[in-house]
């Protein structure tokens, strides 16, 4: 595992934008690939974006594609989550993620975390 730090989440209005960074922190191993997972209140995490290693792409779940854009460089070790016309129900806490086996990754096992930052879209 490696320790995570996600920054630049907020309040804004609908229709507004935030963007996410993380990054990792202290000593630690190779990443393989990072990501970003949501959790709303009352609700379960849900996956969000994912960059993948090797010109595997940069997948975005459907109901956020259209908006929200992932980018950064796993080499050194940083991810972004550009957030568009926010709406209310993307009021959540949102987390970064990361793994270091290609195996991990293969079967969508994220093994750290980070602590999460809060997003709040008001209407």
């Amino acid at each position: 595992q490696v320790r995570l730090v996600e920054s630049g989440g907020g309040s804004v209005q609908t229709g507004g934008s935030l963007r996410l960074s993380c990054s990792s922190s202290g000593r630690t191993r190779s990443i393989y690939a990072m990501g970003w997972f949501r959790q709303a209140p009352g609700d379960e995490r849900r996956w969000v974006a994912t960059l993948a290693p090797n010109s595997g792409g940069t997948p975005i779940a459907a109901t956020m594609k259209a908006r929200f854009t992932i980018s950064g460089d796993v080499a050194k070790n940083t991810v972004y989550l550009q957030m568009n016309s926010l709406k209310p129900e993307d009021t959540a806490v949102y987390y970064c993620v990361a793994t270091d086996s290609h195996a991990d990754f293969l079967s969508s096992k994220w093994t750290s975390w980070g602590q999460g930052t809060q997003v709040t879209v008001s209407s």
